[in-house]
């Protein structure tokens, strides 16, 4: 076999190798051996270590390898042969090495479920004990890829990176809506959990990231959590509820049969059937999705008008909506909080109306100032009305003024000048 005079490594290409072998053994006292910036070399011969090389050209007589004397008996000058393998590693930084880790599931604090996660990120690393690195790492490969070591210790690398996510969200209760903006944290958390694993190894975890925690949506169940979130994200800004959405998805599927002719007359009954369950009728059940929002509770101390009805009863403290400027408050209010316009309900669902509104808007019933109430209870009377239809109680409507629409009515006509109801 042929003698070796030169020894060198010159990486090619752009795949990151962490150590390579060169392939001939056959070398003497005169090899020349160069070893490049970023790289150390190491000699192994009959199963051990004879020496250890930094950068710079390097010759491997017996004065730099006095070993060689006790394992071949070569004497000190002159050109003898021997045999060893030389490994190059290289010292290089590396620092975009991707990592992911699938389906985690845990208990979020923030959803009060079972949530599928899946994790990933990056990290760095660099050979700092080469001795090290080779026996336990690279064994007697020709050579040691990047991909070699991601796949060498994806099960163990997986593990752990998912217990100490895992621990950490649960040891926090940080939920899935806040764990964004824990992420740098997460990162340096797991950095100091995964460094002892490294450094066994010969290697400095330099650098970890930890740039997303996602649902998993890579199956039906976590396609379906996905969806679940960003409905009911969707329905916090419309302010809308979930049985709210069915039926209207329910009556407008029915009256899309009345459309095209699959309906027929059991599609508009269903429809008109939903929008009487949201409301109480089909005119005001879609307006009045905001009154059945009920909040604060209680009104007490705010007198009279503020908390009760009328008739002494506790009145429901809802929210409205101001006709004016179209904010939100509670109807135990008598002004705006947002603009100062007067609270003027309707003595049927609460909503407030202008203050020279006749009818409501939202229900079409009659207003205080738009129709006669009755004295005892504050319900709106119907047009002649001689008993209040909501207490019973006998109301007494003056003779100057039209049963119909109001009008004052001069002594001496029979019928009103503006309606011709009949006196």
């Amino acid at each position: 076999m042929a003698i070796i005079d030169l020894v060198r490594w010159s990486p090619q290409g752009d795949r990151v190798i962490y150590a390579w072998r060169f392939p001939e053994t056959n070398l003497t006292t005169y090899t020349q051996l160069i070893v490049q910036e970023s790289q150390e070399a190491v000699l192994f011969s009959k199963g051990q270590i004879v020496g250890k090389f930094g950068p710079g050209k390097h010759t491997l007589s017996t004065e730099n390898l006095p070993v060689l004397n006790r394992l071949y008996g070569i004497p000190f000058g002159g050109k003898n042969p021997f045999t060893a393998e030389v490994w190059f590693v290289n010292k290089v930084q590396t620092y975009s090495i991707d990592w992911s880790i699938d389906r985690m599931t845990i208990h979020d604090a923030d959803y009060n479920t079972q949530l599928p996660l899946v994790a990933s990120g990056q990290y760095g690393l660099k050979i700092n004990d080469a001795e090290k690195f080779l026996v336990k790492v690279v064994g007697t490969r020709r050579e040691f890829a990047q991909e070699d070591m991601t796949e060498q210790f994806r099960g163990e690398f997986s593990t752990k990176t998912k217990s100490t996510v895992l621990q950490y969200m649960l040891k926090h209760r940080i939920g899935f809506k806040q764990i964004s903006a824990y992420l740098d944290t997460i990162s340096e958390y797991l950095k100091n959990v995964m460094t002892p694993f490294w450094n066994d190894l010969g290697l400095d975890l330099t650098k970890f990231y930890v740039s997303t925690i996602e649902i998993d949506d890579s199956t039906e169940d976590g396609r379906r959590i996905k969806d679940a979130i960003s409905r009911q994200s969707s329905m916090s800004i419309t302010g809308h509820t979930w049985q709210q959405e069915q039926m209207f998805d329910t009556a407008n599927n029915a009256i899309g049969g009345l459309g095209n002719g699959n309906g027929g007359l059991i599609g508009g009954l269903v429809a008109i059937g939903m929008m009487n369950g949201m409301g109480g009728n089909v005119g005001t059940g879609m307006m009045q999705p905001q009154y059945n929002q009920p909040t604060f509770g209680g009104g007490q101390g705010m007198g009279p008008a503020a908390g009760q009805q009328p008739d002494g009863q506790p009145q429901q403290v809802k929210m409205v909506y101001c006709s004016n400027c179209a904010k939100k408050y509670p109807n135990t209010m008598k002004f705006c909080p947002h603009c100062g316009d007067p609270y003027n309900p309707c003595p049927q669902c609460g909503t407030d109306n202008d203050i020279h509104a006749k009818r409501c808007v939202s229900c079409g019933a009659y207003l205080a100032g738009g129709a006669s109430v009755c004295p005892h209870c504050g319900a709106p009377l119907a047009p002649g009305s001689t008993f209040c239809g909501n207490c019973g109680k006998p109301v007494a409507i003056s003779s100057d003024v039209c049963s119909r629409c109001g009008a004052p009515l001069p002594p001496s006509v029979r019928f009103c000048p503006k309606c011709g109801q009949k006196r």
